[in-house]
């Protein structure tokens, strides 16, 4: 191992303690910056996946969260970089132990936001689809940017779920109270089936109704207020991800 090799291992090493010990943030800030951002260290060295493992099956639910969340985001990274579960396989235990850990916290996790960042990460950690960022950014936020797929019309919408379920073509456009917006279509509860069934049930089991009614707009579909095409949220979600 070369001295260059040596200091990033030591460095590695005192982010992870740092984070473990629940008292610096910008030992998470580090960490996100140099395994997920810019990628100075190495994210294949089992002691990320050791550490990360055992906040996650730690007592402290800040930082167990943390470490989920940091976990999952760095395996859908891999995967979708590589082109490979290679890393995922390489640390299957661990990343058994992570999943376990996470459906642990759901029935703890009361703040909406952030049972919808777990809900993220379960996913993640399933490593099923490369979208669940997006899907979980917009039932937190509450909104959706999408385009229509119509080639001949192309119009960007904005589509807000929750009690104000709508599309419009500006962001000024769904929040106004007046605005000309058009209702979402929600999917049946009964009528969901793969991914969006079984996040819905998490929810509606964890007592998270209002995340279990945002996935059905989401599973759902928008009108183009433009050309009146109808417009599947969660198929752009996926065309998006690539």
């Amino acid at each position: 191992m070369t001295q260059s090799d040596d200091a990033a291992s030591g460095r590695l090493t005192a982010l992870l303690e740092g984070a473990a010990g629940g008292r610096d943030g910008q030992a998470w800030s580090d960490l996100w910056t140099e395994l997920y951002h810019n990628g100075s260290l190495d994210v294949s060295d089992p002691q990320v996946w050791r550490a990360l493992t055992d906040m996650a099956e730690g007592v402290d639910a800040d930082t167990a969260s943390a470490a989920l969340h940091l976990a999952g985001a760095l395996l859908v990274q891999a995967d979708r970089r590589h082109e490979t579960r290679d890393l995922r396989d390489r640390h299957a235990p661990e990343v058994a132990r992570l999943l376990a850990a996470a459906h642990r916290r759901r029935p703890a996790t009361a703040d909406r936001n952030d049972y919808c960042v777990l809900l993220e990460t379960l996913v993640n950690l399933e490593g099923d689809v490369h979208w669940a960022e997006d899907l979980f950014w917009g039932i937190a936020g509450e909104e959706y940017e999408l385009e229509c797929p119509d080639p001949d019309c192309c119009a960007e919408l904005w589509v807000v779920i929750g009690e104000r379920a709508s599309s419009g073509t500006s962001q000024d456009d769904v929040c106004s109270d007046d605005a000309d917006t058009v209702p979402l279509q929600p999917a049946a509860p009964g009528a969901l089936d793969g991914l969006g069934r079984r996040l819905y049930e998490l929810a509606l089991a964890d007592g998270q109704e209002d995340v279990a009614d945002a996935l059905t707009h989401a599973f759902g579909a928008a009108t183009c207020p433009e050309c009146g095409g109808r417009v599947s949220v969660v198929a752009h979600l996926m065309a998006r991800s690539g």
